[in-house]
């Protein structure tokens, strides 16, 4: 082979991050190093592996989006050669980059993170938040190794691994007329103002409910960030619709919310991990599949009321 390891490296670098200055502080090397090893590797295959926007960075080929995927697999294949010393001594090492729904962000992950790393610290762990759409884009290109997000998303060319389910509910502010009922159907709130979490995706199995239930959202709101719409809802302008429920029950502008449960004729939301199935795991993805397993079973996942419970 008339190419390195390290090159492709670089490449993988520079294709994630979209940028060679972002790629050079990634893997910590000079930016003409970056640069050589992609005009290294588009001259020995033949191939524009980049399209250059001037002072908007870099975007991968089709060719290039190939590669991308041939190039992680190469590398993981590399990382194998360590894993077998590793498991010769009992060990899990090597790198993961963890794809999660942006609304699990900040609740389950940490959790996660910290407890696997505190039982494997020879894994060096990375985290990509995302909508749906992109965690899906991102396992298509390798730029992620599995992801943390809804069976909703899935296409046939992933496999995704069931963890748990979640009913939704309806989120209201808690001083609300109708916070204080055991239960709600979306027939009950055609008259009030409704907030939208606006993912892809997301947006569209929410708006899909009111399908369903025959009646149509009066849309006050609209926003991309969980964290947003709590505290558009707990400020009154509207309610909206969850999946995650967590034990903090205010919103992030410290008003209080209330989670009332949903009745209408949907299937719970399951949440799980997602890989690309042409993508041979790393043992490293597939003791991260364990330890979710083992740490969701015991107590619900981290970081949120379980199904049927009480904050």
């Amino acid at each position: 082979m008339r190419f390195t390891l390290r090159q492709l490296s670089y490449f993988v670098a520079a294709g994630e991050t979209g940028s060679v200055t972002r790629a050079s502080e990634q893997v910590n090397i000079s930016q003409p190093s970056i640069s050589a090893a992609i005009s290294h590797l588009e001259t020995e295959f033949g191939v524009q592996l980049f399209v250059r926007h001037h002072a908007q960075g870099l975007s991968l080929t089709p060719a290039g989006q190939r590669l991308m995927v041939a190039a992680k697999e190469a590398l993981r294949s590399s990382y194998s050669l360590y894993e077998v010393a590793s498991s010769a001594m009992g060990a899990v090492a090597g790198p993961i980059n963890v794809g999660s729904f942006r609304t699990f962000a900040p609740l389950i992950m940490p959790e996660l993170w910290r407890g696997f790393v505190a039982r494997h610290p020879d894994v060096r762990m990375h985290v990509t938040e995302g909508s749906e759409a992109e965690l899906l884009e991102g396992l298509r290109t390798a730029r992620i190794d599995l992801a943390l997000t809804y069976e909703i998303s899935m296409t046939a060319e992933m496999e995704f691994v069931p963890l748990a389910e979640l009913p939704t509910y309806v989120l209201l502010a808690a001083d609300h007329p109708l916070a204080a009922r055991p239960s709600l159907k979306l027939a009950d709130l055609e008259a009030e103002p409704f907030v939208l979490l606006d993912l892809p995706l997301t947006r569209q199995y929410f708006l899909s409910l009111f399908d369903r239930a025959g009646c149509a959202p009066r849309i006050a709101a609209e926003t991309s960030a969980p964290s947003a719409l709590r505290s558009y809802v707990a400020a009154g302008i509207g309610y909206s619709l969850m999946t995650v429920r967590p034990k903090n029950m205010a919103a992030e502008n410290g008003l209080p919310l209330a989670y009332v449960e949903l009745l209408e004729d949907c299937p719970p939301m399951k949440v799980g991990l997602a890989y690309l199935k042409e993508l041979r795991r790393s043992r490293v993805a597939e003791e991260f599949e364990i330890f979710c397993r083992e740490l969701i079973r015991e107590g619900g996942l981290p970081g949120m009321v379980p199904a049927g419970g009480t904050a």
